[in-house]
């Protein structure tokens, strides 16, 4: 299951993010989502649960929970929707 987990501290990295699912289950992946030009987090990332349920539940224990000071947005991610490539 892919969540997509909004609202996070610009101080969290993939590997804090990582942290916080890993109480309700595997972790496939975790990543924080970064803006090319500065580095600096874009606030929020996606984390991939080895098993569904496991997904669910740390949705329902984390959405709306404060995590370093913010309150998190956690759902399911939806899948990312094509866009016309920009023309320069």
């Amino acid at each position: 299951m892919n969540i997509y987990v909004g609202n996070l501290s610009y101080r969290m990295e993939d590997k804090d993010l990582e942290e916080v699912f890993a109480k309700f289950g595997e972790v496939k992946s975790a990543k924080v989502i970064m803006d090319r030009d500065t580095g600096r987090s874009k606030g929020f990332g996606f984390v991939e649960m080895h098993k569904a349920e496991s997904g669910s539940e740390a949705i329902e224990a984390l959405n709306d929970k404060e995590c370093e000071g913010r309150t998190l947005r956690v759902n399911e991610a939806r899948p990312r929707e094509e866009r016309p490539r920009r023309q320069y």
